[in-house]
């Protein structure tokens, strides 16, 4: 069972722009000008974004001078996708087993 958590954090990633930015924090750490250069979003509507991810843990801040990198904290994607894996695995036995509760 999904917990609230795990349900909010679905909800965090269900935005394409920041589902857009975790994909390309996936590859690099990368500050706000990179971000708004790679995605074409406003640095407003980035820097509104990362605050939603930095909230939920979904990134970590690096300081470094005017400028602030973001990196993307892996254990929190593979904590969610080992919980939506226990789910599908929990779906595909009912389905094998033909498990339906009667009326």
């Amino acid at each position: 069972m999904m917990t609230t958590a795990q349900a909010s954090m679905l909800h965090v990633l269900a935005d394409p722009l920041r589902l857009q930015i975790i994909t390309l924090l996936a590859r690099e750490t990368l500050c706000t000008t990179h971000l708004v250069e790679e995605t074409g979003a406003r640095q407003t509507n980035v820097s509104n974004h990362m605050r939603v991810l930095r909230e939920a843990g979904v990134v970590e801040t690096e300081p470094c001078g005017r400028y602030t990198y973001y990196r993307l904290r892996p254990e929190v994607i593979e904590e969610l996708a080992g919980a939506l894996g226990d789910l599908a695995g929990t779906a595909r036995v009912t389905a094998e087993t033909g498990r339906k509760r009667a009326c």
